[in-house]
């Protein structure tokens, strides 16, 4: 695998080190089907609003429709992260920053778009790095559901 800003890496078989990240490396994941089962279980579980839950009462709310939890295309996103940047030791985040612009909905197809924005060695431990991940969610019209911005901590082999 060549390190640099032209290559995309997607369905990864191998762990990543910081020896194989550089900034302007790209990753793409697998995609994810959403539904209104997954929404709707999700919701029931964890984020119980009309909007999430209903799809007729959703469609009197601000979303106009079934709308997914924030929380849910963050536990879908991260899934999907995991899936296509598998660092070594696991995404272990620092910090984070998260949006949703649109709402992911049923039917969509979700998958992640990443890329490396910064890599800061540690100056008091060598044997790691904290690695500044972009990652946008898109669903199938190539539509932005959530923008992460995630600063990982990242090790030498």
């Amino acid at each position: 695998m060549e390190n640099g800003n032209s290559m995309m890496r997607s369905e990864q078989t191998s762990s990543l080190y910081l020896e194989d990240l550089a900034v302007g490396q790209e990753f793409l994941s697998k995609a994810h089907q959403l539904d209104a089962e997954q929404i709707i279980a999700f919701a029931s579980e964890y984020d119980p609003q009309p909007f999430h839950l209903d799809p007729e009462a959703a469609e009197d709310t601000l979303f106009q429709g079934l709308a997914a939890s924030g929380w849910h295309t963050v536990g879908i996103t991260m899934k999907l992260l995991v899936q296509s940047i598998p660092l070594a030791c696991g995404l272990i985040g620092v910090n984070s920053a998260v949006s949703w612009p649109r709402p992911a909905r049923p039917g969509d197809i979700l998958r992640v778009k990443s890329r490396i924005v910064e890599i800061k060695p540690s100056q008091s431990r060598p044997d790691r790095a904290i690695v500044q991940i972009h990652s946008l969610t898109l669903n199938g019209a190539d539509e932005v559901v959530q923008e992460l911005t995630a600063k990982l901590m990242v090790f030498r082999k």
